[in-house]
């Protein structure tokens, strides 16, 4: 990759949640796409970034929102406000904008209950 590509995605892993959601929209917005078309509909715990080598099971995980039916999209951010805490308006943000990291480093068992809910919400 160029320089300028490696700095940009080394600016992108220092944005918050909040300021990622906000840049999600500003790309939409600029460019005329709708980044939520082109995910599937699933949503995945993915584990941190480490080495292939890594035999230890792993202990966090991130919640990932990969799309959200239209339908049950009310659902879905009731339990992204509950998982995260956030107000009406920054959840909304964050679930119209999927895909999209929900949460971070989490224990296994709350990734897990986590994931059941959103499931069960319809995400």
């Amino acid at each position: 990759m160029s320089e300028k590509i490696d700095q940009i995605v080394e600016d992108l892993k220092t944005l918050t949640l909040l300021e990622a959601s906000e840049l999600v929209s500003k790309i939409e917005e600029t460019f005329g796409v709708d980044a939520s078309a082109a995910a599937g509909g699933t949503m995945v715990m993915a584990g941190p970034a480490g080495a292939a080598e890594d035999v230890e099971e792993k202990t966090e995980f991130n919640l990932m929102l990969d799309e959200v039916p239209a339908d049950k999209k009310i659902a879905v951010l009731k339990v992204v406000r509950s998982l995260t805490g956030l107000g009406l308006k920054e959840a909304k943000e964050m679930v119209e904008s999927a895909p999209k990291q929900i949460q971070e480093a989490m224990p296994k068992d709350a990734a897990e209950d986590a994931k059941k809910d959103l499931e069960a919400a319809g995400a």
